[in-house]
């Protein structure tokens, strides 16, 4: 049996940072996971940047709500989990994903949660495990499960590396140069026949 995973952000739906780096005006936030590789010094540097601006959770939740899924990518989703189980993996938070999912169609999400004070400033982050993309992945195939893995970052090539079938979608040049190894796909079709194509290897 087979479940693929898949990250979300670069992937189903535009970058969240990204995002509220260009509606707060603070271009030091467009660094991601595809520039750097350490999740928990990213967030870390990030929450100083919140901090000496004296923003919150509240100021991105408003920029969230004006974010729609990528182009097709609620159809691709719709089409691939009515072939195979589905579960998105990402380093995002819980205070941050639910529009989005709701946008989606309510997918499965396994996430990260924000520690949150009581007037909104963002004062840390839980990580649901370390390594978590990697981790689950593996978890999954502890309890007979193969997986098919695809992201955009270097915090996806863990996952995409352990499983059945990995596939890089949207990356960047530089990874795509330094991991020639992994397939790398534009748009949903053509990601979508890779992942129909693992799938009938196995049947």
């Amino acid at each position: 049996m087979y479940i693929t995973c898949l990250d979300l952000e670069g992937v189903l739906v535009p970058e969240i940072w990204i995002a509220f780096a260009q509606a707060s005006n603070i271009p030091e936030l467009k660094r991601t996971t595809r520039d750097e590789p350490d999740y928990e010094k990213l967030m870390n540097w990030r929450l100083g940047i919140l901090k000496e601006h004296h923003l919150g959770l509240k100021e991105i939740q408003q920029t969230i709500a004006t974010i729609d899924p990528l182009p097709g990518a609620k159809e691709f989703l719709d089409e691939l989990r009515s072939i195979c189980q589905v579960i998105i993996i990402s380093d995002t938070f819980t205070q941050f994903a639910a529009p989005l999912m709701k946008k989606l169609g309510w997918p499965t999400i396994f996430c990260n949660s924000l520690e949150v004070a009581d007037d909104g400033e963002i004062t840390g982050f839980r990580m649901r495990i370390e390594n978590s993309k990697l981790t689950t992945v593996k978890a999954l195939q502890s309890i007979g499960y193969d997986t098919i893995a695809s992201g955009d970052s270097y915090n996806d090539l863990g996952m995409i590396k352990a499983s059945k079938a990995g596939f890089l979608f949207r990356s960047t040049d530089k990874i795509k140069a330094d991991h020639p190894e992994l397939p790398a796909y534009e748009t949903f079709g053509d990601l979508m026949k890779a992942i129909k194509g693992a799938l009938k290897d196995e049947q």
